[in-house]
């Protein structure tokens, strides 16, 4: 987390003003007595540009990113009050317990910055650059509003409370139509990179990188291309960081492959769901947890999925030679970990004689089987308070530009060379260096459309992605019906880590999950929204 980030003494007053009024769009930000003081300076725009970035990061895009996978079938959060059993369980209501997205609080914070910050004296340039900054925070926020709920209202300026109830939606097209135009009208005024405090700003990389992401949704293939070669040149300088594991490790925080990230600092803005995400042993409480089957979905190291006949693959020693992803990704049993204090351990959730402190059946233990390794890889990393450490969540990053370069000429039919080179050069990360495609096996459109969608789901896992992929794809019936299942129990040996597992005693994972494709590809509009604002509609068959 960089200085800017940090919510001071004036952002803390706008949040003050926040809570004093109820409308739909959550809260006004607008304060008379602040507005009268705060638009002298740039130091007072950057002040109020700060804001912004305080509602669009923290305990929003940060926690979402996080957590999202819950409503997936990568991951199960097995805790109620966490909010997201009910929307993986397709029972979610609007009136019901659960995660909720629709939050206008930034965009109305963006709004009050850009329809007040005209009036400062300040070098043009730099004020420029300050606008397309609120205006990227603001079009990212209708991206993930826009793809969770479906036709949203489209506010471009900061509403009084009475304006705010009679707002009307605008269909999730003409949101996507807005978007796109404001990524590509801010992007030259925005910088290649930063430097110092200024780390962690919006670049004009990130607004081609989502502008890329939203055209790849919305199945418009040349364009997503296209701005996908931009990031691959000059003068853009991505690549890939040579280390899957340090990637997501805060000491490697800001490298060369991250494009966008929500950035956090120990002591004054703190990533505080360290220690909801890791393993009971470590102080943890597993709260995302993956699946069985996000963990079938990595390839053995010959580059064969596991159930190809011809693979290495062991169903007795099932984590063994499998894709290096896994082992970075996925705490299961056996894998070896280190604590603070540097003892090695071996994760055993499955041994019940005697049963142990990370059984999968104990309080704050992993109810199946697995465990988020992902973001907290070595826990020495953190501090000795989990839930005050300074971990950047990514948003955005290379690999996913090389990923979407080529899934966009996949759909496109513009199957060549550099289809391959693409998937390839995300698999050959130094610690990762899976094999190359086999392109006498993937080499059509229906074959390297399997062949990618299965790259972007362990490349890319509990990043917060996989439900879009669930939504565009149009897969939820096929993946998020029926009983989610977890690990084989077993014993895992603490002195070698070698497991033995039992057939025929997969671990069962909360009730089976039901999903209607005429309903659940959106989110229910919270119904008190709705009984602010008579002119919402709610989504179908909610």
């Amino acid at each position: 987390m960089q200085k800017f980030l940090l919510i001071i003494a004036v952002c803390g007053s706008l949040a003050a003003a926040t809570g004093c009024k109820k409308n739909f769009l959550g809260r006004n930000p607008l304060d008379s007595y602040t507005n009268d003081v705060l638009w002298n300076s740039a130091n007072d725009a950057q002040t109020a540009l700060n804001g912004c970035y305080a509602t669009w990061g923290k305990g929003n895009n940060g926690y979402f990113s996080a957590f999202a996978d819950c409503a997936t079938d990568n991951a199960f959060d097995q805790f109620p009050w966490e909010n997201w059993l009910s929307l993986s369980a397709g029972i979610a209501t609007p009136t019901s317990t659960g995660y909720s997205k629709w939050n206008f609080t930034c965009i109305q914070t963006c709004n009050w910055f850009l329809d007040n910050v005209g009036r400062t004296k300040m070098d043009g340039a730099l004020k420029a650059r300050f606008i397309a900054e609120a205006r990227f925070l603001r079009a990212y926020e209708y991206f993930t509003i826009s793809q969770l709920y479906g036709a949203v209202p489209l506010v471009l300026h900061n509403l009084s409370t009475d304006s705010a109830n009679l707002v009307k939606q605008t269909s999730k097209a003409d949101v996507v139509t807005f978007i796109l135009s404001e990524l590509a009208a801010i992007a030259p005024d925005l910088p290649v990179s930063y430097s110092g405090g200024d780390v962690g700003r919006i670049t004009q990389g990130a607004a081609i990188a989502l502008k890329a992401r939203i055209e790849l949704f919305n199945e418009k293939y040349a364009d997503c291309i296209t701005d996908c070669q931009k990031l691959m040149t000059a003068p853009f300088t991505y690549d890939l960081y040579p280390s899957y594991v340090d990637l997501f490790r805060q000491p490697y925080a800001n490298n060369k492959e991250v494009i966008l990230d929500v950035q956090f600092k120990a002591n004054d803005n703190p990533f505080q769901w360290t220690r909801n995400l890791t393993i009971n042993s470590l102080g943890g409480y597993c709260s995302e947890v993956p699946t069985q089957s996000l963990v079938d979905a990595y390839e053995s190291t010959d580059g064969k999925t596991i159930d190809d006949p011809s693979s290495i693959y062991d169903p007795a020693q099932p984590y063994r030679n499998r894709d290096p992803r896994l082992t970075a990704t996925v705490f299961y049993p056996g894998a070896r970990y280190s604590t603070s204090l540097g003892y090695g351990m071996y994760y055993d959730p499955i041994s019940s004689s005697p049963q142990t402190v990370d059984h999968w059946g104990n309080n704050n233990c992993s109810p199946s089987g697995y465990a988020e390794r992902k973001v907290t890889p070595v826990i020495s990393d953190f501090p000795s308070d989990l839930n005050n450490c300074g971990l950047n969540v990514i948003l955005i990053r290379y690999a996913e530009i090389k990923l979407m370069d080529a899934e966009a000429k996949i759909e496109n039919n513009q199957i060549d060379a550099s289809v391959y080179d693409d998937i390839n050069f995300v698999r050959s990360r130094p610690d990762v260096n899976m094999p190359a495609v086999d392109q006498a096996k993937y080499n059509d459109q229906a074959s390297l459309r399997t062949l990618i969608r299965r790259e972007r789901r362990v490349e890319l896992a509990l990043e917060g992605l996989r439900w879009y992929d669930i939504q565009r794809w149009k897969i939820g019936d096929q993946v998020m019906n029926g009983q989610v299942m977890g690990s084989l129990q077993g014993t895992v040996n603490q002195t070698t880590g070698a497991i033995t597992l039992t057939p025929g005693t997969a671990i069962k994972v909360g009730t089976p999950r039901v999903f209607n494709p005429a309903k659940n590809y959106l989110w229910p509009i919270p119904q008190t929204e709705i009984d602010l604002n008579k002119n919402l509609s709610q989504n179908p068959q909610y």
